[in-house]
């Protein structure tokens, strides 16, 4: 539910940011609008200046704003948050606004933007706007740009938006902590004619990356390699939003990468076209086709494509990338018979159960104990039962009858008569050995080269 605060309403409260901006930004600081629940907010479209088509937030949300003097000015509240990143799991986070990662800032190309940034956390901070051209005195540097800002204050930044594109932002001031916690967000840019680049659906959502041990709730911050909850806007499978668009739909989906490691997006059904990187458009003429994706640590990508009705996967394809809470040490036990060893450990501990003889795909249905405020590795049903995912995963649903501006899910697909696969009850031929080749009788000379003879 959204709640509204006001902070710091006096003038003097308001401490300049990296550089001084002028009377007008050391007026009354807007108030600061809070969220926390992880539902998708529908795409909020601009009260006033430019018009543009919103983009809709995965889990998340559209920051909004009030227009001082043609300036838009908005409030970004850095604190300590509380995330649920699926049903049964919640964690202590950082983030912005009530929320991990922060509201999704939205403007258009040309507008002047005034961002105040209240600290709420323990220490100090900053913002950088990745990805956009700012004075050099507002790119969010802690030490080298701009002094931190230290707890309880608010600093300010204010700078014109030069061109259309996708941005994210995060801050430079104690990174290693303060993004290992869930500070982040994105920060779209609109084109000044909203025929530009324009679709019928534009999802948007930041890939982030945690190392929270199961059973606790806090991030371990220092972890750099062996993370085990790889989030989408700090959701996982089965908690992700669905992608849903109507048949037909042009649908872009903008993804940045903050995470320790490239992530491979994968599409099934429809393929589509890379539009976006972190330079911005590509022009039509240089887009390329794709199934997958690459996305490195940093980066951002826009892809589109045309929608065609069904319920089609979408995950990074490193596969321990879509599960959740695993831990990396597990033997191999497939092909061993752990019955009579899996007896007598049961003696010594009653809730013991034997895992991987055959695999783990059994994993996913037999429920077993897990820890309190944690995930099982694979989760999630569907129509034909267990979906054994977890982790960077979800499912565009395209159907012939959503109506625009609709993104509640629509359930799973109805498929057509006679297009799902399915078992085979004839007896099935037995398997043909093919006959091994002829030999084919080549004599093969071999002619040493000259002046080695003997050698």
């Amino acid at each position: 539910m959204t709640q509204r605060r006001d902070f710091f309403r006096a003038a003097g409260a308001v401490a300049l940011g990296a550089a001084t901006v002028g009377r007008a930004a050391a007026a009354v600081v807007p108030e600061a609008v809070i969220r926390t629940s992880p539902a998708m907010e529908p795409p909020r479209a601009p009260p006033d200046g430019r018009p543009y088509n919103p983009v809709a937030t995965l889990n998340g949300w559209t920051l909004p704003w009030r227009t001082k003097a043609g300036v838009k000015e908005f409030h970004l509240v850095a604190e300590p948050v509380v995330r649920e990143f699926a049903p049964g799991m919640t964690a202590n986070l950082w983030g912005y606004n009530g929320s991990s990662p922060g509201p999704t800032i939205e403007a258009v190309e040309g507008d002047r933007v005034r961002i105040f940034v209240t600290n709420r956390l323990p220490e100090h901070t900053t913002v950088h706007w990745h990805g956009i051209l700012v004075p050099n005195g507002m790119d969010g540097v802690g030490g080298l740009t701009q002094p931190h800002i230290p707890p309880g204050q608010t600093f300010v930044y204010e700078f014109t938006l030069p061109r259309a594109g996708t941005h994210m932002y995060h801050p430079h001031a104690d990174e290693m902590v303060q993004m290992a916690m869930g500070m982040m967000g994105l920060f779209i840019i609109h084109p000044k004619d909203p025929r530009q680049m324009r679709v019928d659906r534009d999802f948007a959502f930041v890939m982030a990356s945690y190392a929270i041990d199961p059973g606790s709730a806090t991030p371990r911050t220092s972890e750099m390699l062996d993370f085990n909850l790889w989030a989408w806007n700090s959701r996982v499978f089965p908690g992700i939003d669905p992608l849903v668009a109507r048949t037909g739909d042009r649908v872009r989906i903008r993804i940045g990468n903050l995470t320790m490691t490239n992530h491979p997006i994968h599409m099934h059904g429809p393929h589509f076209q890379v539009t976006g990187t972190d330079g911005g458009w590509v022009p039509p003429s240089a887009r390329w086709p794709e199934v997958t994706t690459d996305i490195a640590v940093g980066q951002m990508r826009a892809i589109e494509f045309d929608a065609v009705a069904g319920d089609w996967a979408i995950h990074c394809h490193k596969a321990h990338h879509t599960m959740n809470a695993m831990g990396h040490t597990l033997p191999n036990f497939i092909g061993t018979d752990l019955g009579s060893v899996a007896e007598r450990i049961a003696n010594l501990v009653p809730e013991y159960m034997p895992m991987g003889s055959t695999g783990m795909a059994d994993m996913a249905e037999m429920g077993m104990p897990i820890p309190a405020n944690t995930l099982p590795m694979m989760g999630g049903s569907g129509p034909y039962g267990a979906l054994e995912m977890g982790g960077m995963f979800s499912v565009v649903k395209v159907r012939d009858d959503v109506r625009p501006g609709d993104y509640r899910d629509p359930g799973w697909f109805r498929h057509p008569a006679g297009t799902v696969a399915h078992e085979v009850t004839d007896d099935a031929p037995e398997p043909v050995q093919a006959p091994a080749p002829p030999a084919s009788g080549v004599m093969l000379n071999v002619r040493k080269p000259t002046g080695h003879e003997g050698h």
